[in-house]
């Protein structure tokens, strides 16, 4: 994996140092873990303002209220979702597509 060098002030350094001493982490984990939390925060944000202007269109907020409708219809197995997920994992692997031994 390269290295580059990004100039940050020296407050920024000695937080930064301090958080990967309290955590015992070196300051690159430190760095890429705030960096991916920054990335999803971002992409939250995007996705909510996205939803607020589709709220603004009251034909475009009808569809999709619509569409929730047909979708939640799939969840009416009648079973929790804990336990179909158990099911799933107790049931043995599909031999779909194996030849027969003989």
């Amino acid at each position: 994996m390269g290295q580059t060098t990004v100039r940050v002030t020296e407050s920024t350094r000695t937080l930064l140092r301090h958080l990967a001493a309290a955590e015992g982490r070196p300051m690159q984990v430190i760095i890429a873990t705030a960096l991916e939390a920054y990335r999803r925060d971002r992409f939250i944000r995007a996705v909510n303002a996205g939803y607020a202007s589709l709220r603004k269109d009251a034909a475009a907020w009808a569809r999709v209220a619509e569409e929730r409708v047909v979708w939640d219809g799939t969840l009416l197995d009648g079973l929790p979702a804990e336990a179909a997920e158990t099911r799933r994992r107790k049931a043995p692997p599909s031999r779909r597509g194996r030849g027969r031994r003989r």
